[in-house]
This record gives structure tokens, sequence and C-alpha cells, in this order.
């Protein structure tokens, strides 16, 4: 799996030069070539089930969200 990570200062994605690349807004996930997310952040649930997705895996159980959940992990 080939796995690309692009950073750079948060002024840089907003230049003219940038824009011109016809790259996503920053912060972006691609999975693949599906955009997944641009311009904001994402759940870590909703990436790995788009990673699972592209990977031909079946999509992760969804955590628990109580107390308790968060208490025995």
């Amino acid at each position: 799996m080939k796995i690309e990570t692009t950073s750079k200062p948060f002024k840089e994605y907003r230049t003219e030069e940038y824009a011109k690349l016809g790259l996503p807004k920053a912060p972006a996930i691609m999975v693949g070539d599906e955009l997944i997310v641009q311009g904001c952040d994402i759940d870590e649930e909703k990436l790995e089930a788009a990673i699972c997705l592209h990977l031909g895996l079946p999509e992760p159980e969804p955590q628990k969200k109580g107390i308790l959940g968060r208490l025995f992990k």
C-alpha cells in the first residue's frame, strides 16, 4: 500500500499558485483517487471505513460511544 503525505505551512495552501494545481483544499484526505474530505477534519471512524472500503475489507464495527465504552476500551 502506498501512502503519500504532503505537508506545508497553512499559508502555502491558500496561495494562487496552489489553487492553480487543482488539488483539494487543505486539509484534505484522498483514498485512492477518491476525495474523502477537504477543507475540514474527518472522524477517525469514517476515515477507517473509507480505507476498508477501498481495500475491499468489511467496515469496522462502530466504537462504543457511551461512558462505559470509553472506560473499557
